[in-house]
């Protein structure tokens, strides 16, 4: 089978996921790069599409040229899916762009500037038709799909208590002065949105807790800080949750938890059972139990369930990692429009994937944490948006 095309806007020279995104892609010779619109600059655009081998016909300097001039190429040439790696406020109109000239779209997160444009791409991709999907990397992880699988058969009972926590120390001192464009965009309201810390970190906190809990954040009280002198963004949160069955949680996201790297972590505890897993340690699953030693289950483990083992690639005590759960993403994304080409369903591992209610909850869920914490009332009900 031919292999499926992908256009990329954003991601040229200097930034930092673009290549991420690429290495996934290509991590399991599903998907090709045919295109590009990597900078709104258009000699950076053109030396970053040189950079990957792309001929300089298909090098754009915008989207919206890229997306005229893909749709009038014949049907196997044209590329057949966008994935965005822009800053924040960028990630609406190339998703509106692309879906309304018949691109599929893979988007970084957080969907889209706010809750509104959020709505309105849900509106789009439902008249469309096409597929919506986003990177919400560490549900890629098998380990977190096997806690997922043993949350849903019942191994800990009822869940009671659900604590995730995701610090980060980089941005502990002033970056966004340092001509460090990962800092300057994400700390500046124009570009990222009303959040830093809990647009960039904290929504991957709470979509990872519904993620493997299976439930839905029903209420939060939220306190969010600018602990850096100078900014009008958060980098630091602490949230309480409530969830739909009655569990409760605790959410913890800081950008200036000094010494930290990409302490993402989640503990879940039900009422027979608990389980912890560490994206820094991300090829095990730690059982825990009262009446029975602690069970530690590894990536590659004969024992594991079919979602983890179709989302393993090297045998057992060779460590896998951030890039092969990425890259999990897109073999599920490929998946999906290969069968959405075909007009069947999606086979189980590529219909495992976050989608566009998703992308709604996270941009409600980075809203609720602001007003929350901005209010005097302790308690704010997760809206229902359909």
């Amino acid at each position: 089978m031919a292999k499926i095309r992908m256009g990329m806007v954003g991601g040229g020279e200097g930034a930092f996921i673009g290549s991420v995104h690429r290495l996934a892609a290509f991590l399991d010779g599903e998907v090709e790069l045919v295109c590009g619109a990597f900078s709104s600059n258009a000699e950076r655009a053109q030396r970053s599409g040189a950079a990957l081998h792309l001929p300089p016909e298909r090098s754009y300097i915008s989207y919206q040229q890229m997306m005229a001039a893909e749709a009038a190429l014949p049907a196997d040439q044209r590329m057949q899916f966008v994935a965005i790696v822009t800053p924040n406020h960028l990630h609406f109109p190339v998703a509106e762009a692309a879906l309304q000239a018949g691109f599929h779209v893979l988007s970084d997160k957080p969907a889209t500037f706010n809750l509104d444009e959020a709505l309105k791409l849900r509106e789009i991709v439902r008249d469309t038709g096409l597929l919506y999907s986003l990177t919400h990397t560490y549900t890629g992880y098998p380990l977190v799909k096997e806690a997922r699988e043993r949350v849903a058969a019942g191994a800990l009972g009822k869940i009671r208590k659900v604590v995730v926590e995701y610090p980060q120390g980089w941005l502990a001192e002033r970056q966004e002065d340092a001509d460090n464009k990962q800092a300057a965009w994400r700390l500046d309201p124009s570009r990222a949105g009303i959040s830093s810390c809990m647009g960039d970190i904290g929504v991957h906190a709470a979509n990872l807790a519904e993620y493997v809990t299976g439930l839905q954040i029903s209420e939060v009280c939220a306190d969010l800080t600018a602990f850096v002198e100078g900014r009008s963004l958060d980098d630091d949160g602490a949230m309480l949750l409530r969830f739909n069955s009655g569990a409760k949680g605790v959410l913890m996201a800081s950008q200036v938890s000094v010494g930290e790297e990409n302490a993402l972590r989640i503990r879940i505890y039900g009422e027979q059972g608990g389980l912890e897993w560490s994206q820094q340690e991300p090829n095990t699953l730690w059982l825990k139990w009262n009446d029975r030693p602690t069970e530690m289950l590894r990536t590659g483990g004969g024992y594991l369930g079919r979602l983890a083992v179709a989302n393993t690639r090297t045998p057992g005590g060779h460590p896998e990692g951030y890039l092969e759960a990425f890259a999990n993403l897109y073999m599920a994304f490929a998946g999906q429009i290969r069968a959405h080409a075909a007009g069947t369903p999606p086979g189980e591992r590529a219909a495992d994937l976050p989608g566009i209610e998703d992308a709604v909850r996270g941009m409600a869920f980075i809203e609720l944490a602001v007003a929350a914490s901005a209010s005097d009332v302790k308690w704010h009900p997760f809206p229902n948006h359909g």
